[in-house]
């Protein structure tokens, strides 16, 4: 059955609103449709004085802001507000279904029960209204994903199957996308929790009937995007089954530039496709199975790959991709896969050339004004193995200078220059000071890589950390007069020649220049 007004090959961005009163309701409706919102839960469990007369006048409301409206009142048990009766609970969605409600939500373990099945098929038979039934797991994925699906299209052959399950790992997503693409009828399918976000955003491609999203600071389920995020940051409007899909790799993503700079370009360059943080948690084997998913899935086009996973991409790579390029090779890890025709993976790595840019425009010259200067590089990981590979390359007379003495020492034998004790610090003659860990990236921005005593005003200190833009040793190198070279100009650098690897051209570097600037310079 087909609800006149709804369409049914495209996908709502629905806001679940969760209000004490009907005046309350109100004015979230009304910021609701303005962020742009396509639908309207009505989440009745979260009335102060659940009564079907103040959901009908809410339904009343949605109807005339020219919105379709969904009517819930949630079971405690699936993450409803407060207990209510199962027989008022009834009597709300029935009231729900005679005042013209688009659809009503009810779960599958409810509507087994022989008094909701009766009352609700007798009030649906005689209405508009389309059935929602719905089965959440708060705990992780469900056994048999598909089967549930089945069961309940048994049911309830006119129902609009919901399953809702919390992604303990991003991994867990992928049922949930197979599911979507198989499914031959409406069917609302995502993950909550961070790991599942994606799904939310990527509901739209792989054809789901609505997903959820949230006022600002408002979300009734964990995970749940802000709507003017999904419309502006990830491109809501613009998505479709051909959308081409990258991201960022890492854990963590929360902190990544990555899908506001990608997205802007996106736009600014007409391009069906979006960037999205993949949230990549565990070691090599969750790493490696999350690029078997996406190897073979169609849609993905490539990954920016940042911490802790540049060295699984590169052996994730040698093992099943088939491109390697030759600065990858050499430093040891990659930072860029490019999913091409067939699931065929390459890699790249375009920190070295971000570093070696960046700190060369510092100094004033060409790649040749770091030969046989003195730099100390901070940190031994993978940041650290792209930018030795390149000072050593120009002739730089390097030390790696690392907690782990041990792990310094085996980068330096790589690529033959010196290591040492980060202690040691205090007595370095370096000209060039390079800090290639974390620490002072957001949100620990009070930790500074290097002990006091350690710069000097005749430096050059440079900070691959790029937000904040501002490090506590950027800050300190600049407070003594040393000249500064910003994480941020490494991450622009760098960008710009994985927009090429993508794209196959080059961005806008003012328009890259100004998202980059405009928002570390907002966030402080």
């Amino acid at each position: 059955m087909k609800l006149p007004g709804i369409e049914y090959d495209m996908t709502y961005l629905a806001v679940s609103l969760y209000a004490k009163d009907v005046d309350s309701f109100c004015i979230q409706l009304s910021k609701a449709r303005s962020q742009g919102a396509e639908a309207i839960e009505i989440r009745a469990d979260a009335l102060n004085q659940p009564d079907p007369e103040s959901v009908s006048r809410m339904i009343q409301a949605v109807q005339r802001a020219g919105l379709p409206v969904i009517v819930t009142c949630r079971d405690k048990i699936e993450g409803g507000f407060q207990e209510i009766d199962f027989s008022h609970r009834l009597t709300i969605l029935r009231k729900a279904i005679l005042s013209g409600a688009d659809m009503v939500d009810i779960e599958l373990r409810n509507f087994r029960h022989p008094d909701a099945y009766s009352v609700l098929k007798a009030a649906l038979e005689d209405s508009r209204t389309r059935l929602i039934l719905s089965c959440h797991n708060f705990d992780g994925p469900f056994d048999n994903l598909n089967l549930l699906y089945e069961s309940m299209l048994a049911l309830y052959p006119a129902a609009i199957p919901k399953l809702v399950y919390y992604a303990r790992h991003i991994n867990d997503c992928f049922a949930a996308l197979n599911l979507l693409k198989s499914a031959d009828t409406p069917a609302i399918v995502f993950c909550m929790g961070p790991a599942g976000q994606i799904t939310r955003i990527l509901s739209k491609k792989f054809g789901a009937f609505l997903t959820f999203a949230c006022l600002e600071e408002e979300a009734t389920a964990p995970g749940q995007i802000p709507v003017h995020q999904m419309k502006s940051l990830y491109r809501w409007d613009c998505l479709n089954s051909q959308t081409e899909i990258f991201g960022v790799v890492g854990n963590p993503v929360c902190h990544s530039l990555g899908p506001v700079l990608f997205n802007t370009c996106f736009d600014a360059d007409s391009i069906n496709a979006v960037f999205l943080p993949f949230l990549v948690e565990g070691e090599k084997t969750e790493f490696d199975a999350f690029l078997d998913y996406v190897g073979t899935a169609a849609g993905f086009g490539g990954f920016s790959v940042t911490m802790p996973h540049k060295g699984r991409a590169l052996d994730y790579a040698h093992q099943h991709g088939d491109y390697v390029d030759g600065l990858a090779e050499t430093i040891g890890s990659v930072n860029t896969l490019k999913i091409g025709f067939n699931g065929i993976i390459s890699a790249y790595n375009t920190d070295y050339i971000g570093a070696m840019d960046s700190l060369t425009a510092a100094l004033g010259g060409d790649h040749r004004c770091l030969h046989a200067v003195k730099v100390a590089v901070v940190g031994a990981g993978g940041v650290a193995r792209a930018v030795v590979a390149g000072l050593v390359d120009m002739g730089a007379r390097v030390t790696i200078y690392n907690r782990t003495v041990s792990k310094a020492q085996a980068l330096a034998n790589e690529f033959r220059c010196k290591a040492a004790q980060l202690d040691a610090l205090s007595q370095t003659e370096a000209a060039v000071l390079i800090n290639c860990t974390s620490v002072g990236m957001r949100p620990n921005t009070e930790g500074c890589p290097v002990p006091e005593g350690v710069l000097n005003p005749e430096m050059t200190v440079f900070d691959t950390v790029y937000n904040p833009m501002e490090t506590v040793l950027l800050k300190k190198a600049r407070q003594i007069g040393a000249r500064t070279v910003s994480g941020a100009e490494m991450f622009i650098r760098q960008a710009m020649a994985q927009y090429r690897i993508f794209i196959g051209r080059d961005p806008d570097e003012a328009l890259m220049r100004k998202i980059v600037y405009d928002r570390l310079q907002a966030a402080g």
